[in-house]
């Protein structure tokens, strides 16, 4: 019980941290409008992460194409994360570093924007994403991963709530972006 306890206790002491925090609410809100300045365009939003931050990286890319509450229609997005035909030879050929970062160059999506998700804010593949994601004029937004544009840093060192603050976040801008009118249009039939 006091295992449990204590793991409960530690992600509600980091999500207050946030919660008292203006500048971090304020980031949060305005990486979501460029998030949705992005869509509203007709641009992508790519997302990446390794290990479980890649398996959040195709969550909330899968919530943004299907839907996270209402029916509504798709969203263009894509996870960097997905395609192991990609990712191995990538990997073989360029090493692993640079696996996504050669992903956003082949994409060449001006204007869109990329999501890189790094618990340890330390993922070289994707720093180097976003250097690919800059020379292109996209949008770069870090959680945790200090070479953004826009970077929600949670102020914790310990995985666990990091990563349980990650999954508000993305809850929080896939909702902020279903309330927007051009999403809220309903599917059309095929």
């Amino acid at each position: 019980m006091d295992q449990i306890k204590k793991l409960i206790e530690e992600s509600i002491e980091v999500k207050n941290k946030i919660l008292s925090n203006e500048d971090i609410l304020k980031k949060i809100d305005e990486l979501t409008d460029t998030a949705v300045a992005a869509l509203k365009n007709n641009h992508r939003i790519y997302f990446c992460g390794n290990g479980g931050s890649a398996a959040d990286a195709q969550h909330i890319a899968a919530e943004f194409v299907g839907r996270f509450v209402p029916d509504r229609r798709a969203l263009p997005a894509i996870s960097l994360a997905t395609d192991t035909s990609a990712l191995t030879a990538l990997g073989n050929d360029y090493g692993y570093n640079f696996v996504f970062s050669r992903q956003v160059e082949a994409y060449r999506a001006a204007g869109g924007a990329i999501l890189g998700i790094s618990t340890s804010g330390n993922s070289t593949n994707i720093i180097e994403a976003f250097r690919a994601a800059r020379d292109l004029k996209m949008t770069t937004i870090g959680l945790t991963a200090d070479v953004s544009d826009f970077l929600i840093d949670v102020p914790s060192r310990s995985t666990p709530p990091i990563q349980q603050v990650h999954i508000c976040l993305y809850h929080y801008i896939c909702g902020k972006v279903e309330e927007r009118p051009a999403a809220r249009a309903k599917r059309s039939a095929i």
